[in-house]
């Protein structure tokens, strides 16, 4: 089987000829650029500046050399603009806090106040910067640039301005980028953007200059349960936007797109829920159903939602509102057992990542404990299909390279 082939049946439940490996295909899959320019080290590859695929968590990109190495099975293709609302095109070099040289894009404008680095909405420098790290870290974090909030005249069109319908211009890039990524045999994963509902990486809009409406993310958890007509209005007009422009796009790529990315809102912490099982079904699910609805009838496509935590009582929530897929099994989290999981939910939902712990195991464990893990969770979670295999969540900065390879040399064995 190639790539595409693998992934496909393994999305049908069934049993196909190795495990499948995604690393980098998505904004939770990834690979922070330190890590990535480690790899390239330790297996010998030319060193070369790492490009920044996404810079609020300084994603690295898994280049064609690594994807080989660590048998990726799957390509991600993202929109032309990062979470910054920086267009990705004229790469540059610059050097990060930690002392790396990577590649950004041309419009990537940072300036430094005291000990931290600051970041501004589509590289322009005159507005408010709308990302700020601190000397010591790894990543951006979003600043929050909430207005007074006025009950009396809040307007939903305020909480829709990042959701727009698809120009031509854009459509161009969709076809071009996804034509690239079809051809290298790999499923393809699609963020087309817009069907995130209340993703709460999101909510303070850090790709707008002004953003207006709610941006606070506390303010945006009470609006949840206190201005819930409020919340429902905005994802109702959002979901009729974005299928219009997913109609707009599988008439110009079709099924060459294999899985859609649709939301990362997560809904889970380490020990319960940020929301009750009642209210998921209330707010969320009827817009998810709405959006997962008009896939599965007009497309091949499979739809995955991200979202990490304590989820387990959401599951069947999930799988009722249409989701294909489920990222990742964060298997420190209470309830999240990968037996137990698989047992009641593999036939119906495929698990994509889980692979190992990124809490204990990949960043604190031995090599060893590493190997043992990736071994069990593979035959655990990848019986009869319904397993993609990945780690709970990115691979952040300072895991030790050792037990990253011991992990892409443990998968490699068990694929051989």
């Amino acid at each position: 089987m190639n790539s595409k082939e693998r992934i496909g049946k393994i999305l049908s439940h069934q049993n196909a000829d190795t495990v499948a490996v995604d690393f980098g295909s998505t904004t939770v899959t990834g690979i922070h650029a330190l890590v990535v320019e480690k790899l390239r080290k330790h297996y010998g590859l030319a060193p070369e500046p790492v490009k920044i695929i996404e810079a609020f968590q300084m994603l690295g990109e898994v280049d064609d050399e690594l994807k080989e190495i660590m048998g990726c099975d799957a390509v991600g293709v993202s929109g032309e603009r990062d979470m910054f609302g920086i267009k990705q095109d004229n790469w540059k070099e610059t050097q990060t806090p930690w002392g790396q040289t990577v590649l950004v894009p041309g419009d990537y404008n940072v300036i430094k106040k005291g000990n931290d680095m600051y970041i501004f909405p589509e590289g322009d420098m005159s507005a408010e910067p709308s990302g700020c790290m601190p000397e010591s870290g790894y990543f951006w974090n979003a600043i929050e640039r909430q207005e007074e909030i006025d009950d009396d005249n809040l307007n939903v069109e305020d909480n829709l301005e990042e959701f727009t319908e698809i120009t031509d211009e854009q459509l161009k890039y969709w076809i071009k980028s996804i034509n690239e990524a079809a051809s290298t045999g790999r499923a393809v994963v699609a963020n087309f953007g817009g069907t995130a509902l209340g993703d709460i990486a999101l909510v303070p809009a850090i790709n707008l200059k002004k953003p207006k409406g709610i941006r606070s993310v506390a303010e945006w958890y009470m609006s949840t349960i206190i201005r819930q007509d409020y919340i429902m209005e905005i994802f109702d007009r959002q979901s009729d936007i974005a299928i219009r422009n997913l109609d707009k796009l599988n008439k110009v790529v079709g099924d060459k797109v294999d899985v859609a990315y649709i939301c990362g809102t997560d809904f889970g912490t380490q020990e319960s829920l940020f929301c009750s099982p009642e209210s998921f079904n209330t707010l969320y699910k009827p817009y998810y159903q709405k959006i997962n609805n008009w896939i599965h009838q007009n497309t091949g496509w499979k739809t995955f939602k991200h979202s990490c935590g304590a989820v387990e009582p959401l599951i069947e929530s999930l799988i009722e509102s249409g989701f294909d897929i489920l990222n990742p099994v964060q298997l420190n989290a209470k309830g999240m057992d990968s037996r137990e999981l698989k047992r009641k939910y593999g036939d119906r939902i495929t698990f994509w990542g889980g692979g190992i712990d990124t809490q204990k195991v990949l960043p604190f464990g031995t090599p060893d404990e590493v190997r043992k893990q990736v071994r069990e969770q593979c035959e655990i979670l990848g019986r009869d299909g319904g397993f993609v295999f990945n780690t709970v969540h990115n691979i952040q900065a300072n895991v030790p390279i050792e037990n990253v390879v011991a992990m892409i040399d443990t998968l490699n064995e068990i694929r051989k």
